[in-house]
């Protein structure tokens, strides 16, 4: 389904075993676990990924009895995540071996998206990610577009109008007046994209600053690039916060489709066309590889936008082996969910919308799904590197100011567990807790890298 443009916004001056698994959130308050069983906790739940993988159901099953005595979604960090790995592999071995049992399980689930929007600005409230991105994003494109009069900003992901708003109000400060100012924002629920107008519109009106906002209803991978409204003479910037990598999605069945084995052509004219170097995003043997990111980038550069802010998961998650995809979730999430413990002004039943309802449903993309349906492909910083100096993209560093500026924030955030680590003129944001607490962590939360945050790219 190719995305829609619906309207131009404008504001001028004036199994019951399997079933048993899952975490609810009504699910028993669990005890935390002692150190040596936490331990002991994550090495079943890497015995139980190898069974899964190798689809041995009659080994998993005994694995998936035997972790699920130990997770609770009420339990410590890690018993929470355990919880939700498990569901993931609950529902990965009902997808690939009583395909019609999961179908019938799912026939009557239904989403819903208010939830899944409460759970979001939950997250964007009490944690300051999303708050950090929006702050860099908008210091960079004020900086890119000193003296510029017609400004248009392509919002990949368009929830949050606090981000818009503060930029607003910056422009409007400028010495030399305010730009005219367009947003162009994609999001899949028209509702998002209506009060994002009116809160935008409201606000533009009120500083008598030129303003249009263009909805475009799809999901970011869906998304028509006809749909784009462009005007000459416009300087363009493009904001991406946590959804670039969901372009990454591809057939993994391409690569075996096109093998010389599989397409019974000679093995030189293989090795022709794809990639001399398979770990490359460009060639078709690599987890990278993906025809709708390639064109979407290329897309992007055409319309030369003068900057590009992105901020991604600095995670491995897009790996066809799914043992290792298992082991990077633990790594990954497990501090997200003592990143959560550590906050006292949301209840227990709120934590556990958080952690159902956004990690708890990557994680069960990550290891549930494979090919089109998996979406969550989070990459490292220097895949996302390599791949925009493939598509055409010059890096350029964060401002001094802007990284102080970042800095400055977390320091009066109120946690000292947060941190900003620069890595090659980016910057990343951390959660970083290693001491002990009353809710036993069994993890080094030092080795995690939440977000990346700065990959500015210009032309």
């Amino acid at each position: 389904m190719a995305g829609t443009q619906d309207a131009r916004y404008s504001a001028t001056p004036s199994s019951s075993q399997w079933m048993s698994l899952s975490p609810g959130l009504g699910s028993p308050i669990g005890t935390p676990l002692s150190e040596k069983l936490g331990v002991e906790l994550l090495r079943m739940i890497e015995e139980c990924g190898y069974h899964v993988a190798a689809s041995n159901m009659p080994n998993a099953n005994i694995m998936l009895e035997l972790i699920s005595r130990l997770a609770s979604a009420n339990g410590s960090p890690i018993q929470r995540i355990a919880a939700y790995v498990i569901e993931a592999f609950a529902e990965r071995m009902l997808k690939t071996k009583l395909s019609g049992l999961y179908n019938a399980f799912k026939s009557t689930n239904i989403s819903l998206v208010s939830e899944e929007n409460v759970a979001q600005r939950l997250f964007y409230n009490v944690c300051p990610f999303i708050k950090v991105a929006y702050l860099v994003t908008n210091q960079a494109i004020i900086e890119a577009m000193e003296g510029e009069k017609r400004v248009h900003i392509i919002d990949l992901y368009s929830f949050e109008p606090e981000q818009w708003i503060d930029l607003l109000h910056t422009f409007k400060a400028r010495p030399e007046g305010p730009p005219c100012v367009k947003i162009t924002g994609i999001h899949d629920q028209r509702v998002v994209l209506e009060q994002m107008a009116v809160r935008l519109m409201a606000e533009a009106s009120k500083l008598e600053i030129p303003f249009h906002f263009i909805p475009i209803v799809s999901k970011l991978e869906n998304v028509d690039t006809e749909s784009f409204c462009v005007d000459a003479g416009e300087a363009f910037a493009i904001s991406s916060v946590f959804q670039l990598h969901s372009l990454l999605a591809f057939d993994e069945e391409v690569p075996r489709r096109i093998s010389p084995v599989a397409s019974k052509r000679p093995l030189r004219k293989f090795l022709d066309e794809v990639s001399p170097d398979f770990t490359s995003s460009s060639s078709i043997l690599s987890p990278s590889f993906s025809p709708k990111m390639k064109n979407f980038l290329s897309f992007l550069r055409r319309l030369s936008p003068k900057v590009m802010v992105i901020a991604e998961q600095e995670a491995n998650h897009n790996g066809f082996s799914l043992t290792e995809r298992v082991k990077e979730a633990l790594d990954f999430y497990a501090p997200l969910f003592d990143c959560l413990d550590s906050i006292r002004s949301i209840t227990p039943m709120e934590r556990q919308m958080i952690e159902k309802m956004i990690f708890g449903e990557e994680i069960k993309n990550i290891i549930a799904c494979d090919g089109v349906e998996r979406k969550e492909r989070h990459e490292k910083l220097e895949k996302w590197i390599l791949r925009l100096e493939q598509a055409g993209f010059g890096r350029v560093e964060l401002s001094y100011y802007n990284s102080i500026n970042a800095r400055k924030y977390l320091q009066n955030y109120g946690n000292d567990g947060y941190n900003i680590k620069e890595k090659d003129g980016y910057i990343v944001l951390c959660w970083n807790r290693s001491s002990k607490t009353d809710r036993q962590t069994v993890f080094d939360g030092t080795k995690l890298v939440c977000t990346v945050i700065g990959d500015i790219f210009g032309l």
